[in-house]
């Protein structure tokens, strides 16, 4: 006995009368249909599925995330979410782990979304920054870019993997610490 959960972005039931879906599969799936819109149309789930994803990746991550600033959920808001809740659940994971102290900031978050909620434009590159923070957000790119893969991330920004751990070590040690 086996119970099957699967979804999909696409009307099945068209498919099927278009002959692109088999008809036999669509109604050994179609046995208790759940119809949700997209996370973009319901803008009121975001805070909630946002603090059990927090919540979540810091009891995995033996983290303690304290606070969600406005700023952060303002962002998330305004993000278009074309990944939905997988995509929500990836950015929260990716903040949690390379997040810096018990607050969860914009910059933890993936690129696509740091100046989602307003008009103020990213740091001008004539901003001076601290070195380690610049390292810091170039190494937070760099794993965005590779979807997480560090060994690619590692590679693109000139360095050892080695090396790469390290510094997330290390940003990781100063969260703690912080």
């Amino acid at each position: 006995n086996v119970r099957v959960v699967a979804a999909t972005h696409q009307n099945l039931a068209e498919l099927v009368a278009k002959k692109l879906f088999r008809a036999d599969l669509f109604y050994r799936l179609n046995v208790i249909p759940l119809c949700l819109p997209p996370l973009r149309e319901r803008i009121q789930d975001i805070l909630p599925l946002t603090k059990f994803f927090v919540a979540k990746f810091s009891a995995r991550l033996n983290k303690t995330i304290d606070s969600i600033p406005d700023e952060v959920v303002e962002a998330l808001k305004a993000h278009d979410w074309p990944g939905n809740i997988r995509e929500l659940e990836n950015a929260i994971e990716r903040a949690v782990a390379l997040g810096s102290g018990p607050i969860l900031h914009s910059g933890d978050l993936p690129s696509n979304l740091h100046y989602a909620s307003t008009a103020e434009p990213p740091p001008s590159s004539d901003e001076i920054v601290p070195l380690e923070e610049m390292e810091r957000r170039a190494i937070l790119h760099a794993l965005n870019e590779s979807a997480g893969d560090k060994l690619l991330a590692a590679r693109s920004l000139g360095i050892g993997k080695t090396t790469l751990y390290r510094k997330l070590k290390q940003y990781q040690t100063k969260n703690l610490s912080t």
